[in-house]
């Protein structure tokens, strides 16, 4: 059978001489996983650039059937042209990471209509976004959590629960240098939640600071979230 559906590129892998592996979150399946065939041919050029991270896609598929979970897709072309994702390296590396997260955090095969939406529109907005660029990435996990069902509402209901689950893990003292700079970070997280315009986030290397402490607090929430290797990249641009 047939499916007719927009689909949000997460990650690909090469496939045999000419194709690929791709995993697109669709708007009616879910997470899915499919063989594109010929996509890495010199002709007709250009097409691999369809499967780069967060493109927009409308594609035509086969439903899986069985547990095997991997089909192919019969139909596929841009949805939405991007006018600056793929041409600015800040941009880029947002998109690399992000695509990361998202590709670790979502794996639901099954349709979530609010989350597809957030997903699409959030993209195209930072594609559209001249300026605070440098803050979109923090903006978009602490906005994801919320359709993931672990959003917090301030900056200190987030650290809260980084601190205790570092406690338990290595049983610090509950006011060591490691905490209290733990909550010296509640009031750039609660502007990024009030007013993300009006952030004062002062440079990059607090910038990589609060992405890791999202992370961390992913990572208490998604199970087997693992290491995000792209945001080591990421700060780098930042920086």
């Amino acid at each position: 059978m047939l499916i007719k559906t927009r689909g949000i590129v997460l990650s690909y892998l090469k496939y045999r001489e000419t194709s690929i592996i791709a995993r697109v979150y669709t708007e009616r399946l879910g997470v899915q996983t499919y063989v594109v065939n010929g996509v890495r041919k010199a002709k007709p050029p250009g097409r691999i650039a369809l499967f780069q991270p967060f493109t927009l896609l409308e594609l035509v598929a086969y439903v899986a059937r069985g547990s095997s979970g991997l089909t192919r897709i019969s139909e596929f072309r841009c949805a939405e042209p991007f006018q600056t994702l793929p041409y600015e390296v800040q941009k880029s590396s947002v998109v690399l990471f992000l695509s990361e997260v998202v590709g670790r955090a979502v794996r639901e095969e099954e349709q979530n209509e609010p989350l597809f939406q957030f997903l699409h529109d959030s993209i195209l907005a930072f594609d559209r976004q001249t300026a605070g660029a440098e803050n979109f990435a923090l903006v978009f996990l602490l906005e994801l959590a919320t359709y993931l069902g672990f959003g917090i509402s301030s900056g200190g209901e987030l650290t809260d629960q980084v601190i205790m689950a570092g406690h338990a893990a290595t049983a610090p003292g509950a006011n060591g240098p490691a905490t209290l700079r733990l909550r010296e970070f509640d009031h750039y997280f609660d502007e990024l939640l009030r007013d993300p315009a009006s952030s004062t986030i002062p440079n990059g290397r607090v910038r990589h600071e609060l992405l890791n402490v999202l992370i961390r607090y992913y990572q208490l929430h998604v199970e087997q979230m693992g290491e995000i290797r792209s945001l080591e990249i990421l700060s780098e641009v930042l920086n």
